[in-house]
Order: structure tokens, then C-alpha cells, then sequence
């Protein structure tokens, strides 16, 4: 293999996929525009960009898109293009009806153009190809740093308010200093109202300039009156690792692969090691992934010599990301999955299973085995397309299929809230233990 690793990242699209309301783009598709707007726009890329993801590589080196030419043949089927002199006529017909006959006067043009580049996106049918808006790409790059600007507060949306609520804190952020608390409804960003509005538009309003102050109006209930707090925005590094001594087992839980992880992981794991820790248990149920990078460089503190994962694209092109086995893990090894364990978790896991380092306990992953490349183009915007299968050292594509626990345990989800007790947890220790013991 070429030495391309650092060249590279991979981001799984969970959650911006998430944060992007298809929807009401596609009804904003028939919205039209100019022919030199769309090509400019779509077809002029100038690199790929530094992002995340569920799963999208990352290609540090400028990557340059051919700009497309104006078609000079009549719509058909066997053109090769979607986009003919028939397809711009039809664009502009649509346009000027909306122009005459739309009954409102202000039309909201950009999101019509907005709304064209996302349909032709959606019309691939693909979950995971999506168009980004430069303030989506922004948010979604400042996202998945895992490192913001803000006051340390997880946003939902309550239905039965129809508004923003607070749905965590994270711990020694300037949320948890100023008293505000979970359930919180967020009635008012400054003088703006929440009602109705999305999480994503109320995080836009939350977030700042580091130094700077945001004003909330909080519902709590119980109290008589509403709660008014002034907030300073400050640097938060989301904690993604989470890690504790379990007698003689040493247990860590990764919540998502950001750029972050890697470092926490490594500065829990060795601070296991020095508590004497006989075992291990890796936590990665409900991680939808992330970046690539990041988990390639955790497979690479526990996995033998050998390939990690690899790629292919329909050329048959092939990347590979290998280890040198110089820290393989020593200590018996269980895994904790479920089926909203994603992507870049499902590499890790497989891995470990492929090499037989490790028990695999829970139940199937979610099984998603394909790898999205984002194109950042010259307008700020961006797109990303799924560009290739992955593969776990075996050979073994799970995209649709999921990995299979060794040994399968379903969450007693009655124990688990009433009584706080993990079964799942509880039988990757069983296993550990009995390991230890021998």
C-alpha cells in the first residue's frame, strides 16, 4: 500500500443527514435559475475540504472537477446527462410561471437555487449523498471537530411545546455554570422567539464568537415565573470517550469518532493501565461512526499487524489502511455493539472480530458499508457523494448485512431503567472475567 493514510478521512453521515431537511428541498426543486448560476455551482469544485462524517473521505490535496460544458442536443434518454438544452428550457418555463402565477410576491430565490442543486443531489436516491448550503457545510465542519464555540448545552425539539428544549449539559461547560438544566424549554434566544423553530436554527442563534454572551429565556417547570440566564460562549470539546475501573476490568465507551476521540482515548486508556486494568471492555453501542481517521488511529493501539480496512470504487481502485501491530492488545478484549452501532464503529468491530481479538456481545450492527467523499465547491457550498464499498480484513462488505455479535444479548430495557442494570454490560464482563480467571 502507498503511504496515503494521512492524506485521508472518513466521516459517516448520520447526523447531518439528519440535520438537512430533505423535504422541504425537493418542494423547493421546481424553483428555477439561471443556466451559468447551475453549472458554476455544481460542476466547478475546487478541492475537497477538511470535514467529518458517517462516513466520507477527506482528500487533503486539491482534486479538481472538469467543468461541464452547455449541451448542445435535445433531451433524451441516451445523452449521458441530465442537464440538455431541453432540461435549461424547462427550468427557466418553470421559473416564469412561478414569476406570474405564484400568488406571493416575495420569492425567496436563493432558496430555489438551493433547493435545484439538493433535488438533483436527492434524485440519486442515495441516503447519504447530500448538497450542503455554505452555512450547512460550515456547521456541519465546525460539527465535526467536536470542539465549538458555545455554552455546552445538547439543543432537542419538545413536540408538545413545539420549541427547543435543552436535552443535556455537558459537564464544566459555562451551561452547567450558569444553572441551566436538563428539560429546560428555551423560550427565546435574545429577543427572538423559539416557537416552531428547528434545533438546527436554534444552535445558529446559541453559538458565537468565544468571549461574547447569548441570552436565554428558560420554561422550568415547576417555577412560578420565567427563568432569564446570560451565558458566556466559550470553547467546548464534547467528551466522546468515557471510561471507568469495573473491578479488574477496565471499561470504555466511544460515543462517536471526532478528532477529539483519539486523544481521549488514549489518555483513558493508558490511565486504565496504570489502575492495574486485566481486561477490557470497548463500549460502541448507538456510535453511528464518524471519522475514519480517528478510528483507524484507536484500531492501530489494540489491533495485531495487518489491514484494518480497505476500499473499493467502481474502477476497482483500492485503498488500504493498515497497522504494525506494534501495540497489540495483551489482555482478554469484549466489544459491546447494537444496531445503531454505525460505520466507522462497525470497522473497529469487525477488525476485532476478523482477528479474533475479542468477543463481540449484543446484537447486530446497523450495517452501513459504504464511503462518502465530500466536494467542497468555490461558493462555500458542498457536496457529498457515496464513492465506494469498504471492507473489514476478511473481505467481508456489511453494507445492508451488519456485523453479528459472538455472543448475542439483547438490553433488558426494563432493568436497564428501573433498576439501572446493564445486561449487555453484564454478560461482556461475565466474559472478560471467566478470561482473566484462566
Amino acid at each position: 500500500m502507498n503511504q496515503q493514510e494521512s492524506q485521508f478521512d472518513i466521516v459517516d453521515d448520520t447526523r447531518e443527514d439528519k440535520q438537512i431537511k430533505k423535504k422541504e428541498k425537493r418542494r423547493v426543486f421546481l424553483g428555477g435559475m439561471t443556466w451559468g448560476f447551475f453549472i458554476g455551482g455544481i460542476f466547478t469544485c475546487l478541492c475537497i475540504l477538511s470535514i467529518r462524517g458517517y462516513f466520507y473521505f477527506q482528500n487533503r490535496n486539491a482534486l479538481q472537477i472538469p467543468e461541464s460544458t452547455e449541451q448542445s442536443t435535445s433531451a433524451n434518454e441516451n445523452t449521458g446527462t441530465s442537464i440538455t438544452e431541453a432540461t435549461i428550457q424547462k427550468l427557466k418555463t418553470l421559473e416564469s410561471a412561478i414569476d406570474v402565477y405564484y400568488y406571493q410576491e416575495d420569492l425567496d430565490y436563493e432558496a430555489m437555487q438551493n433547493g435545484l442543486f439538493s433535488g438533483l443531489v436527492d434524485s440519486l436516491g442515495d441516503p447519504y449523498s447530500a448538497y450542503y448550503t455554505k452555512e450547512e457545510f460550515e456547521k456541519v465542519t465546525e460539527d465535526n471537530t467536536g470542539v465549538y464555540y458555545g455554552i455546552g448545552a445538547y439543543v432537542s425539539f419538545d413536540a408538545d411545546y413545539s420549541m427547543p428544549k435543552i436535552a443535556g449539559i455537558i459537564a464544566d461547560t459555562p451551561a452547567e455554570a450558569a444553572g441551566l438544566r436538563e428539560n429546560d424549554l428555551i423560550t427565546a434566544v435574545g429577543e427572538i422567539s423559539t416557537y416552531q423553530m428547528s434545533t438546527d436554527e436554534v444552535v445558529t442563534y446559541i453559538r458565537g464568537e468565544e468571549g461574547t454572551y447569548v441570552d436565554l429565556t428558560i420554561y422550568r417547570e415547576g417555577e412560578t415565573d420565567y427563568l432569564h440566564f446570560t451565558v458566556e460562549r466559550k470553547r467546548v470539546e464534547s467528551p466522546t470517550v468515557n471510561s471507568k475501573m469495573i473491578g479488574e476490568v477496565g471499561y470504555i465507551q466511544i460515543t462517536q469518532f471526532e478528532e477529539v476521540t483519539v486523544n481521549q482515548f488514549q489518555e483513558a486508556y493508558e490511565s486504565l493501565k496504570t489502575q492495574g486494568m486485566k481486561g477490557l471492555v470497548l463500549d460502541l453501542r448507538s456510535n453511528p461512526g464518524g471519522l475514519l481517521s480517528s478510528v483507524i488511529e484507536i484500531a492501530r493501539q489494540i489491533l495485531p499487524e495487518g489491514l484494518i480496512v480497505y476500499t473499493e470504487d467502481k474502477y476497482g481502485q483500492r485503498e488500504e489502511f493498515t497497522c504494525d501491530g506494534a501495540n497489540e492488545i495483551d489482555i482478554p478484549l469484549a466489544v459491546l455493539i447494537n444496531g445503531n452501532s454505525a460505520s466507522a464503529s462497525e470497522i473497529l468491530a469487525g477488525a476485532v472480530k476478523d482477528y479474533g481479538i475479542g468477543t463481540l456481545v449484543g446484537t447486530t450492527t446497523y450495517g452501513k458499508g459504504v464511503v462518502q467523499n465530500i466536494f467542497g465547491l468555490s461558493d462555500g457550498s458542498a457536496i457529498k457523494l457515496t464513492i465506494s464499498n469498504y471492507f473489514t480484513p476478511n473481505g467481508n462488505n456489511i453494507h445492508g448485512i451488519g456485523i453479528e455479535p459472538d455472543v448475542e444479548v439483547e438490553l433488558d430495557v426494563d432493568k436497564y431503567y428501573d433498576e439501572g442494570i446493564d445486561t449487555q454490560l453484564e454478560k461482556a464482563l461475565e466474559i472478560v472475567n471467566s478470561e482473566i480467571a484462566q
